[in-house]
Formats: C-alpha cells, structure tokens, sequence
C-alpha cells in the first residue's frame, strides 16, 4: 500500500479544504424586507479597508397602489459622509471603494403618506456583496483572456488572501485587547497599591491622633 507523501495534504483535509472554500464562495443571497409607509430602516456591516463594495436594490410598489415606490436610499460611514444616495429610488446599482475599517450603514426611508386605512408595505431587495464576492470575474477573464479553471483559481486565491486578512485583522484585534488589558492590570495595581498605602496612612494618623486626644483628657497615660 503506498504511503502519503510527506509535506502533502492527505484526501480527507484536501476534502475539508475544498469544502470549505467551496462554502465560503457560495453565493451570497440577496436581503428582502418590509418598508412600511412613512418608515425608516437601516443594514448596518462592517467592512475593511480598501475594499471595494456593490449592490443592487430594488423597491416594490405596494399591492394595489397607483402612485408606484416611493422611497429614498442613503449609504453613510460612521462619520456621516454620504457614499451613495438616491431619492424616489426604485432599482438601481451602486460601488464604492472604503478608504478606512468602519461600520457602515445603508438606510430605506419610505415617503409614501400613511392613511386612515392600512397602507401595504413595500418590498425592499437588497443584494450587496464586498471583496470577492465584489468582483466580477467574467469581465477578468475577458480582459486577462483566463479559462475557466484558471478563473475558478483566481478566485480562490483572492478568496485565501481575503481569509490571511482576516486572521491578520483578528491577530492585531487581540494584540491591542490583550495590550489594553495589560494596561489597564497595571493601572489596577498601581491603584490598589496606592488606595493601601492611603489606608495605612490614614489608619496610622487616627491612631495617633486618638492617643493625643485620649491623654489630652486624662483617660490614659
């Protein structure tokens, strides 16, 4: 029976990893929800930066209404500078590339009037997707000329380095968490040192004081 070669993956991790990688370059599915009338909803992701970020919306009239979607969309990073916006939006695209980490949000605000009677909700799509998922692969392929396997490679390969980021990201996190933790063990210490010393230090001078007060009276010698 021959061995596996040493240095190489055996069939059951390749397996996983090909597993894996297939799981997380699975299409992302598109968001749909409920804007009810005079109405306001927000998605909220946090994103790298240097990434570049698109999305497709797309804004349903209400069953039975005549006067269409109506609806405004704004995306904002935690700053409040306006990526993109569009009013009395009803289907559209979007991209942006982000200069910075940072939480950023995209906001449906309807502008249909809310009646006496019940006023249908109007259905909200959203589909965004940001790095890989971003990319669109068939137009690399016709500028760079790649067949389809070496396309499926690309994109894997975008996807790993994607992955090392992430972990790179996740490892600096914790080096400046574990950091503030051991700061703030230090600045504990000092303080309980110096809140003990305080208490000595006062403790002594009540002791004191008391002896003086006590020989002042005559209670003791």
């Amino acid at each position: 029976m021959p061995l596996p070669l040493p240095g190489r993956p055996r069939l059951g991790q390749a397996s996983l990893l090909a597993l894996l990688l297939l799981l997380l370059v699975g299409p992302a599915r598109p968001i749909s929800f409920q804007l009810p009338g005079k109405a306001r909803k927000c998605l909220r992701e946090e994103i790298h930066r240097d990434t570049l970020v698109t999305g497709e919306y797309e804004i349903g009239a209400p069953p039975g209404s005549s006067t269409g979607p109506s609806a405004n969309l704004k995306i904002t990073d935690s700053a409040g500078h306006i990526l993109y916006a569009k009013e009395d939006a009803t289907k559209g695209k979007f991209a942006f590339t982000t200069e910075d980490y940072d939480m950023f949000e995209a906001c449906f605000e309807s502008k249909l009037p809310v009646g006496t009677g019940r006023m249908p909700d109007q259905l909200v799509i959203l589909d965004m997707k940001h790095g890989v998922e971003a990319k669109n692969y068939e137009e690399i392929a016709k500028v760079e000329k790649l067949k389809p396997l070496e396309v499926e490679l690309r994109r894997l390969e975008d996807l790993s380095e994607s992955i090392v980021n992430d972990f790179a990201y996740m490892k600096k996190r914790e080096e400046e968490m574990r950091d503030t933790n051991e700061s703030t063990n230090t600045r504990v210490l000092y303080f309980s040192i110096f809140s003990m010393c305080c208490l000595i230090g006062l403790a002594t001078w009540q002791v004191f004081y008391l002896r003086r007060f006590f020989k002042a009276k005559k209670l003791i010698e």
